[in-house]
């Protein structure tokens, strides 16, 4: 059975659940955050009635959203993600994250963090802990992320943590900076600074 509550210096990532509307409705209506995550602020009230989709999990929880936790205040930051990556459809395919197995799909890692928290390094800090369970715990070969054009933080957080541009590609029904990082690449990269 897979360990879902995951733990780094300073954060707690567990499993999204209903009780963190708060935190997704502070991010998901916030224009500054949504710039980058579709553009469109969303209402409280979408907020509200998508909420149970976004505590939907599969592959006996290997897949969906965490919540980012400060382990010393328990403040909510925000979120880091594995799900499907949309190609011609502009949010996740949510019919996929169903079941015991991995989706018959690519497996994209993704975050959103309150304002507050920006450069501050918890989406790196998340990003390498939520690669290292894909990586260790679960059959995912690939993981891969797509950024919007002229979002070149998320470029170095996904750089920091070790995915490489794979060039231009198709997927949120747009073209789009691609990125990905093999478990050969992962397991390279985590030998090499182990022996630095």
């Amino acid at each position: 059975m897979l360990t879902l509550t995951l733990e780094t210096e300073r954060l707690l990532l567990r499993p999204v659940e209903e009780r963190d509307l708060d935190v997704a409705i502070e991010m998901f209506t916030d224009p500054d955050v949504m710039q980058f995550l579709g553009g469109e602020t969303m209402s409280i009230a979408e907020v509200r009635e998508e909420m149970p989709t976004y505590t939907k999990r599969c592959a006996v929880g290997a897949i969906g959203i965490w919540c980012i936790e400060d382990r010393s205040s328990q403040e909510k930051l925000g979120s880091v993600f594995l799900l499907p990556l949309p190609i011609e459809k502009d949010d996740t395919d949510w019919d996929l994250v169903v079941g015991d197995q991995l989706p018959n799909a690519e497996i994209e890692i993704g975050y959103s963090l309150r304002k507050s928290v920006w450069g501050k390094g918890v989406a790196t800090e998340a990003g390498k802990r939520l690669l290292q369970f894909a990586f260790d715990e679960t059959a995912l070969e690939e993981i891969v992320a797509v950024i919007d054009e002229g979002n070149l933080a998320s470029q170095r957080v996904l750089e920091k943590i070790g995915l490489v541009s794979v060039g231009q590609r198709y997927a949120y029904d747009a073209e789009c900076p691609g990125f990905a990082i093999t478990r050969p690449q992962w397991l390279e990269r985590n030998r090499s600074k182990s022996h630095v």
